[in-house]
Protein backbone atom coordinates (compact mmCIF):
# COMPACT_ATOMS: atom_id res chain seq x y z
CA UNK A 1 0.00 0.00 0.00
CA UNK A 2 1.06 3.84 -0.63
CA UNK A 3 -0.35 6.38 1.48
CA UNK A 4 -0.27 9.58 -1.09
CA UNK A 5 0.49 13.19 0.05
CA UNK A 6 -2.18 15.89 1.12
CA UNK A 7 -3.52 17.81 -1.84
CA UNK A 8 -3.78 15.66 -4.52
CA UNK A 9 -6.97 13.86 -4.57
CA UNK A 10 -6.85 13.92 -1.15
CA UNK A 11 -5.13 11.43 1.10
CA UNK A 12 -5.91 8.07 0.23
CA UNK A 13 -4.21 4.93 0.40
CA UNK A 14 -4.07 2.72 -2.77
CA UNK A 15 -2.23 -0.54 -3.74
CA UNK A 16 0.69 -0.51 -5.81
CA UNK A 17 0.46 -2.26 -9.19
CA UNK A 18 3.20 -4.12 -11.26
CA UNK A 19 5.27 -1.76 -13.29
CA UNK A 20 3.79 -1.57 -17.17
CA UNK A 21 4.83 -3.95 -19.33
CA UNK A 22 5.29 -4.02 -22.76
CA UNK A 23 3.04 -3.24 -25.56
CA UNK A 24 0.97 -5.85 -26.79
CA UNK A 25 1.14 -6.02 -30.53
CA UNK A 26 -1.80 -9.23 -30.85
CA UNK A 27 -4.24 -6.69 -30.73
CA UNK A 28 -6.98 -6.86 -33.14
CA UNK A 29 -6.77 -3.66 -35.33
CA UNK A 30 -10.03 -3.14 -37.96
CA UNK A 31 -10.52 -0.92 -40.62
CA UNK A 32 -14.70 -0.49 -41.13
CA UNK A 33 -14.14 0.99 -44.35
CA UNK A 34 -12.76 -2.61 -45.35
CA UNK A 35 -15.31 -5.02 -46.75
CA UNK A 36 -13.76 -7.94 -44.72
CA UNK A 37 -14.23 -5.71 -41.14
CA UNK A 38 -17.35 -7.89 -40.16
CA UNK A 39 -15.81 -11.17 -40.18
CA UNK A 40 -13.03 -9.74 -38.39
CA UNK A 41 -15.12 -8.19 -35.91
CA UNK A 42 -16.57 -11.40 -35.32
CA UNK A 43 -13.42 -13.19 -34.82
CA UNK A 44 -11.71 -10.55 -32.30
CA UNK A 45 -15.01 -11.01 -30.23
CA UNK A 46 -14.26 -14.03 -30.26
CA UNK A 47 -10.67 -14.23 -29.86
CA UNK A 48 -9.84 -11.33 -27.54
CA UNK A 49 -13.02 -9.54 -26.65
CA UNK A 50 -11.41 -6.17 -27.88
CA UNK A 51 -10.08 -4.67 -30.53
CA UNK A 52 -9.04 -1.37 -32.11
CA UNK A 53 -11.49 0.38 -34.84
CA UNK A 54 -9.74 2.85 -37.65
CA UNK A 55 -11.53 4.67 -40.45
CA UNK A 56 -14.83 5.41 -37.83
CA UNK A 57 -15.92 8.47 -38.93
CA UNK A 58 -15.70 10.74 -36.05
CA UNK A 59 -13.49 13.79 -36.48
CA UNK A 60 -10.07 14.18 -34.79
CA UNK A 61 -10.89 17.51 -33.87
CA UNK A 62 -14.12 16.31 -32.50
CA UNK A 63 -12.50 14.01 -29.77
CA UNK A 64 -9.26 16.89 -29.25
CA UNK A 65 -12.26 19.55 -28.60
CA UNK A 66 -14.04 17.23 -25.74
CA UNK A 67 -10.68 16.06 -24.57
CA UNK A 68 -9.62 19.80 -23.90
CA UNK A 69 -13.32 20.54 -22.30
CA UNK A 70 -12.74 17.74 -20.16
CA UNK A 71 -9.33 18.92 -18.94
CA UNK A 72 -11.10 22.28 -18.33
CA UNK A 73 -13.53 20.92 -16.11
CA UNK A 74 -11.10 18.45 -14.49
CA UNK A 75 -8.38 21.61 -13.68
CA UNK A 76 -11.09 23.70 -11.92
CA UNK A 77 -11.03 23.69 -7.88
CA UNK A 78 -12.47 20.67 -6.47
CA UNK A 79 -15.01 22.60 -4.51
CA UNK A 80 -16.27 23.67 -7.81
CA UNK A 81 -16.51 20.26 -9.40
CA UNK A 82 -18.25 18.66 -6.82
CA UNK A 83 -21.40 20.54 -6.94
CA UNK A 84 -21.68 18.16 -9.88
CA UNK A 85 -23.37 14.65 -9.28
CA UNK A 86 -22.86 15.31 -5.06
CA UNK A 87 -25.41 11.96 -3.53
CA UNK A 88 -25.55 10.91 -7.11
CA UNK A 89 -23.84 7.57 -9.01
CA UNK A 90 -23.85 10.27 -12.19
CA UNK A 91 -21.81 13.53 -12.48
CA UNK A 92 -18.64 14.24 -10.55
CA UNK A 93 -16.03 11.99 -8.38
CA UNK A 94 -12.69 11.03 -7.19
CA UNK A 95 -10.92 8.29 -5.85
CA UNK A 96 -13.92 5.82 -4.93
CA UNK A 97 -15.17 3.73 -7.60
CA UNK A 98 -18.86 2.63 -7.07
CA UNK A 99 -19.77 2.35 -3.47
CA UNK A 100 -18.37 -0.92 -2.24
CA UNK A 101 -14.61 0.14 -1.41
CA UNK A 102 -13.01 -0.12 -4.45
CA UNK A 103 -9.98 2.91 -4.96
CA UNK A 104 -8.58 4.63 -7.69
CA UNK A 105 -6.04 7.17 -8.33
CA UNK A 106 -8.56 8.79 -10.73
CA UNK A 107 -11.15 11.75 -10.96
CA UNK A 108 -14.39 11.24 -13.28
CA UNK A 109 -17.57 12.80 -14.59
CA UNK A 110 -20.16 10.27 -15.36
CA UNK A 111 -22.69 11.43 -17.47
CA UNK A 112 -26.24 9.52 -18.97
CA UNK A 113 -26.88 9.46 -22.49
CA UNK A 114 -30.11 10.01 -23.83
CA UNK A 115 -31.60 10.22 -27.06
CA UNK A 116 -32.53 13.89 -26.65
CA UNK A 117 -29.23 16.01 -26.47
CA UNK A 118 -27.93 17.16 -23.03
CA UNK A 119 -29.46 20.50 -21.36
CA UNK A 120 -26.34 23.07 -21.11
CA UNK A 121 -28.24 23.38 -17.50
CA UNK A 122 -27.05 20.57 -16.03
CA UNK A 123 -23.88 22.27 -16.32
CA UNK A 124 -25.32 25.49 -15.39
CA UNK A 125 -22.74 25.99 -12.34
CA UNK A 126 -20.17 26.61 -15.11
CA UNK A 127 -19.56 30.50 -16.00
CA UNK A 128 -20.22 31.22 -19.98
CA UNK A 129 -18.80 30.28 -22.30
CA UNK A 130 -17.41 27.03 -20.27
CA UNK A 131 -20.81 25.68 -19.84
CA UNK A 132 -22.12 25.77 -23.43
CA UNK A 133 -18.93 25.23 -24.76
CA UNK A 134 -18.55 21.88 -22.92
CA UNK A 135 -22.30 20.95 -23.53
CA UNK A 136 -21.65 21.54 -27.07
CA UNK A 137 -19.02 18.93 -27.35
CA UNK A 138 -20.27 16.66 -25.41
CA UNK A 139 -23.63 16.36 -27.60
CA UNK A 140 -21.71 16.46 -30.96
CA UNK A 141 -19.09 13.50 -29.68
CA UNK A 142 -22.28 11.46 -28.09
CA UNK A 143 -24.39 12.04 -31.57
CA UNK A 144 -20.82 10.50 -33.45
CA UNK A 145 -20.02 7.69 -30.52
CA UNK A 146 -23.58 6.51 -30.55
CA UNK A 147 -23.28 6.30 -34.49
CA UNK A 148 -20.50 4.25 -34.49
CA UNK A 149 -21.28 1.72 -31.92
CA UNK A 150 -24.34 1.52 -34.18
CA UNK A 151 -22.02 0.51 -36.91
CA UNK A 152 -19.86 -1.84 -35.22
CA UNK A 153 -22.59 -3.97 -33.83
CA UNK A 154 -24.43 -4.32 -37.43
CA UNK A 155 -21.45 -5.07 -39.05
CA UNK A 156 -21.30 -7.84 -36.13
CA UNK A 157 -24.91 -9.30 -37.02
CA UNK A 158 -24.24 -9.09 -40.36
CA UNK A 159 -20.76 -11.82 -39.59
CA UNK A 160 -22.46 -13.57 -37.49
CA UNK A 161 -25.65 -13.89 -40.09
CA UNK A 162 -28.27 -12.27 -37.48
CA UNK A 163 -31.88 -10.82 -39.20
CA UNK A 164 -32.83 -8.25 -38.60
CA UNK A 165 -29.47 -6.33 -39.42
CA UNK A 166 -30.31 -4.00 -36.49
CA UNK A 167 -30.83 -7.10 -33.70
CA UNK A 168 -28.20 -6.15 -31.64
CA UNK A 169 -27.61 -1.83 -32.24
CA UNK A 170 -31.21 -1.40 -31.34
CA UNK A 171 -30.94 -2.62 -27.96
CA UNK A 172 -28.40 0.81 -27.77
CA UNK A 173 -30.41 3.18 -29.75
CA UNK A 174 -33.69 2.82 -28.23
CA UNK A 175 -35.15 5.62 -26.59
CA UNK A 176 -34.77 4.37 -23.57
CA UNK A 177 -31.19 2.56 -23.55
CA UNK A 178 -29.31 3.08 -20.65
CA UNK A 179 -26.10 4.32 -21.24
CA UNK A 180 -23.62 6.42 -20.02
CA UNK A 181 -20.68 8.44 -20.87
CA UNK A 182 -17.56 8.39 -18.50
CA UNK A 183 -14.40 10.96 -18.59
CA UNK A 184 -11.71 9.75 -16.62
CA UNK A 185 -8.60 11.82 -15.45
CA UNK A 186 -5.84 10.36 -14.02
CA UNK A 187 -3.44 12.82 -12.86
CA UNK A 188 0.48 12.26 -12.71
CA UNK A 189 1.47 11.13 -9.44
CA UNK A 190 5.08 12.01 -9.08
CA UNK A 191 5.66 10.60 -5.49
CA UNK A 192 6.17 6.88 -8.08
CA UNK A 193 8.64 8.51 -10.27
CA UNK A 194 11.79 6.57 -10.26
CA UNK A 195 10.28 3.70 -8.49
CA UNK A 196 9.41 0.17 -10.41
CA UNK A 197 6.36 -0.10 -9.89
CA UNK A 198 2.46 1.56 -10.67
CA UNK A 199 -0.29 2.39 -9.07
CA UNK A 200 -3.85 1.40 -9.64
CA UNK A 201 -5.78 4.04 -11.21
CA UNK A 202 -8.97 1.45 -11.97
CA UNK A 203 -8.70 -2.09 -10.91
CA UNK A 204 -9.45 -4.99 -12.79
CA UNK A 205 -13.40 -5.22 -13.94
CA UNK A 206 -15.64 -6.49 -16.88
CA UNK A 207 -17.97 -3.76 -18.34
CA UNK A 208 -21.34 -4.98 -17.70
CA UNK A 209 -23.47 -3.13 -20.95
CA UNK A 210 -23.60 -4.29 -24.54
CA UNK A 211 -20.43 -2.42 -25.75
CA UNK A 212 -18.05 -0.21 -24.64
CA UNK A 213 -16.02 2.53 -27.06
CA UNK A 214 -13.00 4.29 -25.60
CA UNK A 215 -10.53 6.82 -26.96
CA UNK A 216 -7.40 8.28 -24.75
CA UNK A 217 -4.88 10.58 -25.04
CA UNK A 218 -1.33 9.39 -26.19
CA UNK A 219 -0.40 8.38 -22.84
CA UNK A 220 -0.47 4.65 -21.66
CA UNK A 221 -1.85 2.84 -18.82
CA UNK A 222 -5.06 0.28 -20.04
CA UNK A 223 -3.82 -3.50 -19.70
CA UNK A 224 -6.01 -6.57 -20.64
CA UNK A 225 -6.03 -9.41 -19.82
CA UNK A 226 -5.96 -12.33 -22.30
CA UNK A 227 -7.69 -15.78 -22.30
CA UNK A 228 -4.26 -17.60 -20.40
CA UNK A 229 -4.53 -14.66 -17.36
CA UNK A 230 -1.97 -12.90 -18.43
CA UNK A 231 -1.64 -8.93 -18.57
CA UNK A 232 -0.73 -7.30 -21.41
CA UNK A 233 -0.40 -3.54 -21.73
CA UNK A 234 -2.17 -1.60 -24.58
CA UNK A 235 -0.64 1.22 -26.85
CA UNK A 236 -2.03 4.25 -26.55
CA UNK A 237 -3.51 5.74 -29.62
CA UNK A 238 -5.47 8.91 -29.82
CA UNK A 239 -6.87 9.08 -33.43
CA UNK A 240 -9.07 5.40 -32.75
CA UNK A 241 -11.33 3.99 -30.97
CA UNK A 242 -10.91 0.74 -28.74
CA UNK A 243 -14.20 -1.19 -28.44
CA UNK A 244 -14.81 -3.93 -25.56
CA UNK A 245 -17.18 -6.71 -25.54
CA UNK A 246 -19.63 -5.95 -22.42
CA UNK A 247 -21.21 -8.95 -19.75
CA UNK A 248 -24.58 -8.61 -21.92
CA UNK A 249 -22.75 -9.19 -25.10
CA UNK A 250 -21.11 -12.10 -23.89
CA UNK A 251 -24.76 -13.62 -22.44
CA UNK A 252 -26.64 -12.78 -26.14
CA UNK A 253 -24.05 -15.13 -27.19
CA UNK A 254 -24.01 -17.46 -24.98
CA UNK A 255 -20.63 -17.07 -24.49
CA UNK A 256 -19.34 -17.28 -28.12
CA UNK A 257 -17.84 -13.25 -27.62
CA UNK A 258 -16.05 -12.73 -24.41
CA UNK A 259 -16.28 -9.46 -21.71
CA UNK A 260 -12.57 -9.13 -21.41
CA UNK A 261 -10.65 -8.01 -17.87
CA UNK A 262 -8.98 -4.64 -18.35
CA UNK A 263 -7.80 -2.15 -15.83
CA UNK A 264 -5.77 1.01 -15.66
CA UNK A 265 -2.54 1.66 -14.01
CA UNK A 266 -1.32 5.08 -13.58
CA UNK A 267 1.17 7.66 -14.93
CA UNK A 268 4.08 8.69 -12.92
CA UNK A 269 4.65 11.61 -15.13
CA UNK A 270 1.60 12.26 -18.02
CA UNK A 271 -1.94 12.24 -17.06
CA UNK A 272 -3.95 10.31 -19.11
CA UNK A 273 -7.35 11.43 -20.44
CA UNK A 274 -9.94 8.63 -21.76
CA UNK A 275 -13.57 9.00 -23.02
CA UNK A 276 -15.58 5.69 -22.90
CA UNK A 277 -18.95 5.27 -24.16
CA UNK A 278 -20.96 2.44 -22.29
CA UNK A 279 -23.84 1.24 -24.86
CA UNK A 280 -26.28 -0.36 -22.61
CA UNK A 281 -30.31 -1.71 -23.27
CA UNK A 282 -33.17 -0.62 -21.67
CA UNK A 283 -33.98 -1.46 -18.09
CA UNK A 284 -36.53 -3.83 -19.00
CA UNK A 285 -34.89 -5.31 -21.92
CA UNK A 286 -34.69 -9.26 -21.10
CA UNK A 287 -31.54 -10.73 -21.40
CA UNK A 288 -30.98 -14.30 -22.46
CA UNK A 289 -28.68 -15.89 -24.94
CA UNK A 290 -30.37 -15.46 -28.07
CA UNK A 291 -31.94 -18.68 -29.85
CA UNK A 292 -30.73 -18.26 -33.51
CA UNK A 293 -27.28 -17.97 -32.58
CA UNK A 294 -27.09 -21.27 -31.12
CA UNK A 295 -26.32 -24.54 -32.33
CA UNK A 296 -28.94 -27.56 -32.14
CA UNK A 297 -28.65 -28.94 -28.85
CA UNK A 298 -26.41 -26.57 -27.39
CA UNK A 299 -27.24 -25.60 -23.85
CA UNK A 300 -27.85 -21.71 -22.36
CA UNK A 301 -25.25 -20.71 -19.69
CA UNK A 302 -27.35 -18.27 -18.62
CA UNK A 303 -30.71 -18.25 -17.00
CA UNK A 304 -33.17 -14.81 -18.69
CA UNK A 305 -32.95 -11.74 -16.47
CA UNK A 306 -33.40 -7.84 -16.93
CA UNK A 307 -31.21 -5.43 -17.58
CA UNK A 308 -32.00 -3.48 -14.57
CA UNK A 309 -31.93 -6.98 -12.51
CA UNK A 310 -28.27 -7.06 -13.67
CA UNK A 311 -27.26 -3.52 -12.86
CA UNK A 312 -29.26 -3.53 -9.94
CA UNK A 313 -26.98 -7.01 -8.52
CA UNK A 314 -23.49 -5.43 -10.17
CA UNK A 315 -24.27 -2.05 -7.66
CA UNK A 316 -23.72 -4.17 -4.61
CA UNK A 317 -20.01 -6.50 -5.85
CA UNK A 318 -16.81 -5.07 -5.91
CA UNK A 319 -14.77 -4.32 -9.43
CA UNK A 320 -13.07 -7.56 -9.31
CA UNK A 321 -16.17 -10.16 -8.96
CA UNK A 322 -17.76 -11.99 -11.38
CA UNK A 323 -21.16 -10.41 -11.87
CA UNK A 324 -22.45 -12.86 -14.10
CA UNK A 325 -21.96 -15.41 -11.80
CA UNK A 326 -25.02 -15.90 -10.57
CA UNK A 327 -27.33 -15.32 -13.47
CA UNK A 328 -25.49 -18.94 -14.53
CA UNK A 329 -27.11 -22.07 -15.45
Amino acid sequence: MVVLAKGELEQISLPIAHKPGTFFSGIPVIDLSEPSSKTLLVRACEEVGFFKVTNHGIAMDLMAKLEAEAMRFFTLPQVEKELLGSGSPLGYGSKRIGCNGDLGWLEYLLLEVTSKPMSQTSLSYLKEPSASSFCSALNEYIMGVRKLACEVLELLAEGLNIQPRNLLSKLVMDEESDSVLRLNHYPPCPHLQGLNCSLTGFGEHTDPQIISLLRSNNTSGLEISLRDGSWVSVPPDQNSFYVNVGDSLQVLTNGRFRSVKHRVLANSISSRVSMIYFGGPPPREKLAPLPLLMEEGEQSLYREFTWCEYKRSAYKTRLADNRLGQFEK
